[in-house]
């Protein structure tokens, strides 16, 4: 089995050899860019299975980078950086980011992070033996090919948003708590980051009504959770 490779983007050299060295420790593959066109450059020649991206970097920036970044690929981000306002996490996460570490953070932290969100990508929720196929109004499921249709229109949706839409279907009709579907699809690290579910079910909505314009398939129970109907 390969090793895993990250790849890590950040202007200062210092932190660049910090979290390689203790990354290698773990039996990680990394591999270290000192701009995001640096970064963007190598992406294809590095192939990482995650990338860890400072935000404050001249040049470029790190949301420029992601934001860029997610024209072409899904890889898994995780953003790393000293501003911890919160408009710049939901801005972070609305643009593709998959999780949002403010410095200074611990080894400890980053690496809990690094592993929840590689198992997020590397696991699949279990698919009901009898049910090859999830139905809802004009929403079809291919649950063996991993593919969602509303009408004769596919929906695209990133692994994460993908996991959620999934439980969500499957438990039609349910009302799924904050706390459940955290757990669930982010993993129990996340169950009180009630913002990256917030997002998460923005962007789905966004995309659904890009598809169809009067979709109101999920709804919103306040302080609750979410049910798709």
């Amino acid at each position: 089995m390969l090793k895993q490779k990250i790849m890590i983007v950040d202007d200062e050299k210092k932190i660049l050899r910090f979290i390689s060295a203790n990354l290698k420790s773990l039996g990680y593959e990394t591999a270290t860019c000192l701009s995001g066109p640096e970064a963007l450059e190598n992406f294809d020649l590095i192939n990482p299975t995650l990338v860890l991206l400072d935000i404050m970097m001249p040049e470029m920036d790190g949301f420029e980078v992601l934001k860029r970044l997610r024209s072409f690929s899904d890889v898994p981000v995780i953003i790393l950086t000293a501003r911890s306002n919160a408009n710049d996490k939901v801005y972070g996460l609305n643009l593709g980011a998959d999780d949002y570490l403010t410095k200074p953070f611990s080894l400890d932290e980053l690496f809990a992070r690094v592993n929840a969100v590689l198992r997020r990508y590397e696991g699949r929720l279990p698919i009901e033996p009898e049910a090859s196929e999830l139905v809802s109004g004009d929403v079809t499921v291919n649950l063996a090919q991993r593919r969602i249709w509303v009408k004769e229109t596919e929906l695209k949706l990133t692994e994460t948003e993908y996991n959620l839409f999934i439980l969500l279907m499957q438990n039609s009709g349910k009302v799924m708590t904050h706390e459940q579907l955290l757990g669930e699809v982010w993993g129990s690290e996340y169950r009180d980051e009630v913002e990256y579910l917030r997002v998460a079910i923005a962007r789905i909505r966004q995309k659904l009504k890009q598809i169809d314009s009067d979709q109101k398939l999920i709804v919103t129970y306040p302080g609750v959770g979410y049910m798709i109907k």
